[in-house]
C-alpha cells in the first residue's frame, strides 16, 4: 500500500508537492517501493534548500532602503555584512545582500529611478527586472511621480509590488510634540494620504505600509512581512518565512510549521544503507540525516551561534546568558549521545502502528514498523523541532525583557 494517501498529502505536503508530483511518487512506489521514491524525495529536499528568493528594494537615496534591508535580515548596521546606512548613493547597479544564514535568499538595493536618467521601462531592464520575486518601493516622505510611473510598469509586467513609507516614528514624534491626535489616528491619516495620492497617480488600491526599520516590533512592520509572504508561491513562501527574523512567537511557530512538513521526507530517506544501530535507540538510524536536520532547524529558528551572537549584542547579554536562559542541550554540539540523553523519539518504541495514524493506510511488516528507521527518525525530528521551537520562544522572551 502506498504510504502517501490523498488525506496525508493534504495534511503533510500542501505547499511542497504538486498533484503531478504526488501522482509520480505513488506510481514509483507501486512499482519499486521505498527505494524507488527516495531519489525523488532527495531531489525535493534539495529543491527546498536551494530555491532562490530575490527581493528588490528601490527608492531615492535617504529613503531608508538599507535600513529596511538590514531589518529584514535581522541585522544592525554595525553587523558584519550589513548594508551601509546613510551613505550617498553613487552606484547605478543593483547591490545584493545575502541573508546571514540562508544564502539562497538575497535582498537587492536598487537605485531610485529619480537618481537615474532612465524611463520606467528602461530602468527595469537595466535593473534585471525578471530576477526579482517582488518589489518594495520605499519613500521617507511622499511618493513621487517617478515612483508611481515605476509602479505602473512593474504592475504591467505582472510582478508583486509594495509601498513602504519609512521613518514613521519621526513623523509620529513630531505629532507628539505638537500634541495632535492619537498615534493610530495620525497613522490612519498618513496612510490614507499615501493611498489617495498614489491613486490619483494611476495606482489603484496600493498596498502601503508605515514602518520604522529601527522599531520593527511596532507600526506596520509585521503586517508588511505577512503581506510579502502571502504574495509568494508555495515553496518561495516557505523560504521567505524561514528567512524572517524571530520578531514574535507567531513567526517562530510559522517556521515550525514549515520545517515540520519536511520531516516525513527525511524520515523515509533515512532508511537503508546509511542507517546503523545507536545504543539507546530502538532502531537503526541514519545519524547524519538526523544531526544535519537538527542543525538546519536550529539555523532556521535563529538558534545557531552566529544568530545568538548578534542577538547578544543587541540585548547587552552574553551568548552564555542566552543559552543558560534557554536551558536546552540542543544548543550544544549535536551528537548521537545528545539525542539519546534527551530521550528524543522514545515514544516511537511504544507505538506499533504509528504510520497508520500518519498516513491513514494499513502498513505491515518491518518496513514502517515501530522499531523502523522511518518511525524513529520521524519521532526524533518531531521531538527535536518541538524543543527547538520552545527554546526559540524562551530566547525571544529574554531578548524582549532586555529591551
Amino acid at each position: 500500500m502506498f504510504p502517501f494517501s490523498q488525506q496525508a498529502a493534504q495534511s503533510e505536503t500542501p505547499t511542497y508537492f504538486t498533484q503531478e508530483e504526488l501522482s509520480k511518487l505513488k506510481s514509483e512506489f507501486e512499482t519499486g517501493g521505498v527505494e524507488k521514491i527516495k531519489p525523488l524525495l532527495e531531489k525535493k529536499v534539495k529543491e527546498l534548500d536551494n530555491t532562490e528568493l530575490n527581493i528588490a528594494v528601490t527608492g531615492d537615496s535617504g529613503a531608508g532602503k538599507s535600513t529596511l534591508i538590514n531589518a529584514m535580515r535581522g541585522l544592525l548596521s554595525k553587523d558584519e555584512g550589513a548594508a551601509a546606512v546613510g551613505s550617498t548613493e553613487t552606484t547605478m547597479e543593483p547591490t545584493g545582500y545575502s541573508h546571514p544564514t540562508l544564502p539562497n535568499v538575497r535582498y537587492w538595493d536598487l537605485p531610485g529611478i529619480g537618481s537615474t536618467r532612465f524611463t520606467a521601462g528602461s530602468y527595469l531592464r537595466k535593473m534585471q527586472f525578471k530576477k526579482y520575486d517582488f518589489f518594495i518601493i520605499v519613500a521617507a516622505g511622499r511618493f513621487t511621480e517617478n515612483d508611481a510611473n515605476l509602479a505602473k510598469e512593474i504592475k504591467r509586467l505582472g510582478k508583486k509590488l509594495y509601498f513602504v513609507r519609512s521613518k514613521i516614528d519621526a513623523d509620529l514624534d513630531s505629532m507628539k510634540q505638537e500634541q495632535r491626535e492619537s498615534v493610530e489616528s495620525e497613522m490612519g491619516k498618513i496612510r490614507t494620504d499615501c493611498v489617495n495620492k498614489l491613486g490619483k497617480a494611476g495606482i489603484p488600491d496600493p498596498a502601503v505600509f508605515l514602518i520604522s526599520s529601527y522599531k520593527n516590533g511596532m507600526y506596520d512592520f509585521s503586517l508588511l512581512m505577512k503581506a510579502l509572504g502571502a504574495g509568494l508561491p508555495n515553496i518561495k513562501k516557505s523560504v521567505f518565512i524561514l528567512a524572517l527574523p524571530n520578531l514574535s512567537v507567531e513567526i517562530i511557530r510559522k517556521k515550525g510549521e514549515v520545517l515540520k512538513k519536511r520531516i516525513w521526507m527525511l524520515a523515509i530517506i533515512s532508511g537503508g544503507v546509511g542507517a546503523f544501530p545507536v545504543p539507546g535507540l530502538s532502531a537503526a538510524c541514519d545519524m547524519g540525516i538526523l544531526i544535519g536536520a537538527i542543525i538546519n532547524f536550529r539555523k532556521c529558528l535563529c538558534l545557531n551561534d552566529a544568530a545568538l551572537r548578534r542577538l547578544a549584542e543587541k540585548t547587552s547579554k552574553s551568548v552564555e546568558e542566552l543559552k543558560a536562559a534557554a536551558q536546552s542541550s540542543l544548543l550544544e554540539e549535536i551528537t548521537a549521545q545528545v539525542i539519546v540523553r534527551l530521550h528524543l523519539g522514545v515514544v516511537a518504541v511504544a507505538v506499533s502502528v504509528i504510520e497508520a495514524a500518519l498516513y491513514s493506510v494499513p502498513v505491515i511488516g518491518s518496513l514502517f514498523g515501530a522499531g523502523s528507521s522511518f518511525v524513529m527518525t520521524y519521532m526524533i525530528l518531531n521531538d527535536a523541532l518541538k524543543l527547538l521551537m520552545e527554546t526559540a520562544e524562551k530566547v525571544l522572551a529574554v531578548a524582549k525583557g532586555a529591551h
